[in-house]
């Protein structure tokens, strides 16, 4: 793009996003909105700046370890991150939500109370998944499970994409969850602002089905689901960003039955995620590659969230982890730097980049916790370096976006005032 067509293309996503911020303040409910390609609040734009912790509400079960959810957000806060994903899930595991279908356990239940609240008193918002696609805190295989105890025959845990029983438990999850009044707060899940999104799945896949119709056809019900319960919240499916047949030269050599844009044009998803472990995708690849991959990945995903999607898109995961052989803290640190700065040259020209998400968050005596990916902030200074100068950028470009709104807006009331003058004048000569 030469310079002249990349001033143009600049002075017009700015027009736009003006456009877009007046049209956004009308609603000033408080709740995360989107209007195209851009997340707003209360009239102002929001840029993510995230992280995952997936603990977040095991933890909590146990109120002598609560401290560390409250120290996660206390140190999340002082680095500038304003959104936290966790998981809203564990079926029939260990400490498990859901024991059994439709049955709960009031005590995990609580301690996912407590993470939405601590969320509230720290200032961050929080992205809930509603279940997972592998085993771990029981996903998708559980519910199978569930289903073959309750009489159904069923032959591969993609059935959990297509079997009415499967379904009908799944929906009832999705019910119970955005219905749960919070016995801190008192405010009920699907009415409190803290949260910003709700995920169908983390990282469905359903391989059966490479051409992605199976998955199709399960978000476009379950996104309808989620939407007739709660209008409040945005909603996303969880993907991980694979592409179908019309880009599967992208995708990193294998495909999962999902597409990018086939199922994220689906009306009631509000935003687009992505997902990126080069370490693991790229297993065997040079440092090089695998960050020219997270580049080519990261463009792709953004150019189609602009020109196609229309909806924002948000790098829900990427990390890099320390058991990788030759690891170094500055190979982390790189591909933080790339990330990044994608994600601010694509918000700051008005583009679909609407923040980033690392793979994870976790405090000081966790350790049995750890998965490689693990930063602890205090521990891992570089790194915390580089996530605070994130936060900054990003919060000097909502600064200067919401002065150019306020800008606009008295210019417009101002330039509505003299012409209404001018018309008096002209009457008052008559």
């Amino acid at each position: 793009m030469d310079g002249g067509r990349q001033k143009n293309f600049g002075a017009f996503a700015c027009l736009f996003f003006l456009s877009f911020l007046q049209q956004a303040a009308a609603g000033g409910s408080g709740f995360v909105k989107t209007e195209d390609t851009h997340f707003s609040v209360n009239g102002n734009p929001l840029f993510v700046n995230g992280f995952n912790s997936y603990w977040l509400m095991t933890v909590a079960t146990d109120p002598t370890q609560r401290n560390k959810v409250t120290s996660a957000f206390e140190q999340a806060a002082a680095h500038g991150l304003n959104v936290a994903r966790t998981w809203a899930f564990n079926d029939g595991q260990y400490k498990a939500l859901q024991s059994s279908p439709g049955v709960y356990d009031e005590q995990v239940f609580q301690a996912l109370d407590f993470v939405v609240s601590e969320a509230n008193k720290h200032g961050l918002r929080l992205i809930l998944s509603l279940a997972n696609n592998y085993v771990n805190f029981g996903g998708k295989a559980q519910y199978v499970q569930w289903a073959r105890y309750a009489g159904q025959n069923l032959n591969s845990e993609d059935d959990f994409f297509t079997n009415p029983t499967v379904k009908g438990y799944y929906k009832n999850h999705v019910k119970t969850v955005l219905t749960r009044m919070n016995t801190i707060t008192g405010v009920a899940y699907k009415d409190d602002p803290t949260i910003f999104a709700w995920e169908l799945m983390n990282e469905p896949r359903c391989e059966s089905d490479p051409s992605g119709r199976t998955i199709q056809g399960w978000i476009e019900e379950m996104a309808s689901h989620v939407k007739s319960i709660d209008g409040n919240h945005l909603l996303e499916a969880g993907l991980e960003g694979f592409y179908g047949e019309s880009k599967r030269e992208i995708n990193p050599g294998f495909s999962v039955g999902t597409d990018f844009i086939t199922n994220n044009q689906i009306t009631g998803l509000d935003f687009a995620t992505i997902h990126s472990y080069p370490d693991i995708w790229l297993a065997g690849s040079d440092e090089e590659a695998q960050l020219s991959f997270v580049q080519s990945w990261i463009e792709n995903h953004l150019e189609d969230g602009s020109r196609i999607l229309k909806k924002p898109v948000l790098f829900v995961e990427f990390g890099k982890s320390s058991k990788d052989p030759g690891f170094g803290i500055g190979q982390r640190d790189s591909l933080f730097d790339v990330v990044y700065k994608h994600i601010y040259d694509s918000a700051s020209r008005g583009g679909a980049g609407g923040g980033a998400m690392f793979w994870q968050l976790m405090v000081e005596g966790m350790s049995s916790y750890g998965d490689g990916y693990e930063i602890v902030l205090s521990q891992n200074p570089s790194t915390a370096s580089i996530i605070s100068a994130q936060s900054h950028k990003l919060a000097e470009l909502t600064h200067m976006f919401t002065r150019m709104y306020e800008y606009e807006k008295w210019r417009h009331v101002h330039e509505h005032s003299r012409a209404k003058w001018h018309m008096g004048s002209i009457r008052g000569l008559d």
